[in-house]
């Protein structure tokens, strides 16, 4: 990376990505790495002009209050402290206004303004050639956002050297798997690789109900699908992944708890038979759709609905059922319909329905019924780090409950989920 970068030492802070954010909407780059972090391993990291210490809440662990090493404070680079007392650096007790940031980033680090997505591109064109050569890659081409600028990044860098698998895994939205084929293979006449793979999955996940050994083992029997295309073609030594910045801070860090863990980040299997291609892992979602958009990827694509790698496997929340499966891949086919309608796509950051794994007494065809329940989730961010619900129109509500009870096998009722995150996750799983 030829970018400035500023450090933010993680001491328990809950607000650590805020001042990520801040400090490269202002142009300079920032990362966010552990309190322990060596003086050596600082030298390590490319073009480092300043560190700031960011205490808080979650600052004692195991009964114990984390602290950098001493050393830290005379390593040769500026440092700030928010929230965390030293006499060694300047201190501030809140998070710091733009013009004190700006002040400390120009003023006092020396650092340029050059973050931005055309260097981050050319950046990555090169890191990926320097890592692959002239080997192959081999990309999980999910269609969503992040798998979609992975392989417009990729193919920019190496060409034809990237060859890219989609799998139906069989949680896929309605008609998603179809759309991959037409936009992917026939429109943009990338190398793709078709792989249904739906009973092996569902097969895999029977009985199993607990969240995070559902994310497990999709992406574990991703690499393996993986693994099985590969040994089919040559020289294939690659995995690209659309692992973004949130999924790395959101799987934890030796200070924070672990939200949970991602499938393309704690879900890898220690066997892994790939080097890893991660050319998005510095960039937030919105960063992400940004690079999108400098790569020439069409409007529709970069700004389509984001979809977890597990699919509607967290969606169809304990364990996994064909009915709830397909109750909550129609009933989310309804809500995208009707927002598009009211032109709830264009303002609704992400929407989505799921379907709990109990179900509620209700009446049908003037009978007692005993059937699931769907809930319905809208939500607006910036980053995917923290989120606020979107107030709906009564009437749309109410046509999208309509349809959904009148459409939907098995299901007797209909609500709409009101938190934010935090304190909840954006996903029920």
């Amino acid at each position: 990376m030829k970018q400035d970068m500023i450090v933010i030492l993680d001491l328990g802070s809950t607000e650590n990505t805020v001042i990520a954010r801040q400090i490269r909407d202002l142009g300079v780059y920032s990362e966010i790495h552990p309190h322990d972090i060596t003086v050596e391993e600082l030298h390590a990291l490319p073009n480092v002009k300043g560190i700031i210490l960011n205490g808080g809440e979650n600052r004692v662990v195991d009964g114990n209050a984390v602290d950098v090493d001493p050393a830290i404070y005379t390593c040769g680079y500026p440092v700030m402290a928010i929230d965390h007392p030293t006499a060694q650096c300047e201190m501030l007790t809140e998070l710091p206004k733009e013009d004190v940031l700006k002040e400390y980033l120009f003023d006092v680090c020396k650092a340029q303004a050059n973050w931005n997505m055309k260097n981050f591109i050319a950046d990555q064109i090169d890191a990926v050639r320097s890592q692959v050569g002239d080997r192959k890659v081999l990309l999980a081409l999910s269609g969503g956002v992040d798998s979609s600028v992975v392989a417009a990044l990729l193919l920019k860098a190496i060409g034809d050297q990237l060859v890219c698998v989609h799998v139906n895994h069989g949680l896929m939205r309605k008609h998603e798997s179809e759309s991959v084929v037409e936009v992917f293979k026939n429109q943009l006449h990338a190398n793709l690789i078709y792989v249904d793979a739906t009973e092996r999955f569902l097969g895999k996940l029977e009985n199993v109900a607990d969240p995070e050994q559902k994310r497990k083992i999709i992406g574990g029997e991703f690499i393996r699908v993986f693994e099985e295309e590969a040994r089919k073609l040559d020289g294939i030594d690659f995995l690209g992944q659309g692992t973004i910045y949130p999924d790395i801070i959101e799987s934890g860090t030796k200070t924070a708890k672990m939200v949970k863990s991602h499938h393309n980040v704690g879900g890898l299997p220690e066997d892994l038979q790939f080097e890893l291609v991660e050319p998005l892992k510095q960039l937030f979602k919105d960063e992400v759709r940004a690079c999108g958009v400098e790569l020439g990827l069409p409007a529709d694509m970069v700004y389509r609905q984001p979809f977890p790698g597990p699919g509607l496997g967290v969606r169809c929340l304990g364990a996994i059922t064909r009915d709830r499966l397909e109750a909550v891949r129609e009933s989310d086919a309804i809500l995208r319909e009707e927002f598009a309608k009211a032109g709830l796509d264009k303002k609704v950051w992400q929407y989505f329905t799921v379907v709990p794994d109990f179900k509620s007494v209700g009446m049908r065809n003037h009978a007692r019924c005993f059937e699931y329940m769907v809930i319905i989730r809208a939500i607006n961010t910036i980053d995917a780090m923290t989120a606020s619900i979107e107030t709906v129109d009564w009437s749309v509500l109410q046509k999208i409950t309509d349809r959904i009870l009148a459409e939907v096998a098995n299901v007797n009722r209909v609500c709409y989920d009101m938190s934010p995150k935090p304190p909840a996750t954006i996903e029920f799983e």
